[in-house]
């Protein structure tokens, strides 16, 4: 059974973003006509290291920064319907998806949990910027996404805070 205080403190914060939450009424489109995929890792401020500010873009985040079917999903909705016209695909320097072979980090995972992990693919990196090409192709290449979108690949340096283009 979770802890209810386990929240206590988010939930406190909550309460003081909200009494200056400006974006009430807003109807959620891109208003900067930005989407971005990018890895779930907490050292990337998606927003802030582009320069935008909440209601600008959409965030698409998961392990390694992967164009995913579901991202595929995602990003068909932003550019049809929610204003997106440019597309960024960022992975980053550092990254856990890299560090480790498939099978290790299902060890890895099997040990830190106890419980077998051996059945799950987890989609880890060999290249990473051969992964970001192929991934920007994936967007490129959608008969749901206008030729018109445009879409870059980027490899996001988590010491210097800079954004390379690699695609």
């Amino acid at each position: 059974m979770a802890d209810n205080a386990a929240f206590d403190d988010l939930l406190d914060a909550n309460r003081a973003f909200a009494d200056t939450f400006a974006l009430s009424g807003f109807d959620g489109v891109a208003r900067a006509g930005v989407a971005m995929v990018t890895c779930m890792d907490s050292r990337i401020d998606p927003l802030g290291m582009i320069g935008l500010a909440p209601g600008d873009a959409k965030i698409l985040r998961n392990p390694g920064g992967r164009v995913t079917d579901q991202a595929l999903v995602a990003l068909v909705l932003g550019v049809n319907l929610l204003n997106v016209s440019r597309v960024l695909v960022v992975q980053h320097t550092r990254c856990a998806m890299t560090s480790a072979s498939e099978q290790d980090m299902r060890r890895s995972i099997t040990a830190a949990s106890g419980t077998d992990a051996s059945w799950m693919s987890i989609g880890v990196i060999d290249d990473q910027e051969s992964c970001v090409k192929e991934d920007v192709a994936k967007v490129r290449s959608h008969p749901l996404i206008a030729d018109s979108t445009s879409v870059g690949g980027f490899l996001y340096d988590v010491d210097t805070g800079l954004l390379r283009r690699v695609d």
